[in-house]
């Protein structure tokens, strides 16, 4: 049986979050690259963070058979850079 890759499953929600900031949406998603780059972290660092607040979503609603909750996506995203399970 083949392992995933998490290499190739990271750089598929990094490529996820750049569609949404060339598609501008969600804007919540250009809104928080704007913001973690004015405090002066790195664009890539960036992308990174916003893809782990995009992570977290997209895994909690698989593990817990849920709709993405477009709402606590906003919310994790409003968090960054606190990573969304600092919290837990």
């Amino acid at each position: 049986m083949n392992q995933p890759d998490p290499n190739k499953a990271g750089a598929s929600i990094i490529e996820a979050v750049k569609s949404q900031l060339e598609a501008n949406d969600p804007p919540k998603v250009k809104e928080t690259f704007n913001r973690l780059r004015s405090l002066g972290i790195s664009r890539s660092e960036t992308l990174k963070h916003i893809a782990c607040a995009l992570s977290v979503e997209i895994f909690g609603a698989i593990r817990d058979g849920q709709e993405f909750d477009p709402e606590r996506y906003d919310e994790n995203l409003d968090k960054l850079p606190e990573m969304p399970w600092d919290d837990e």
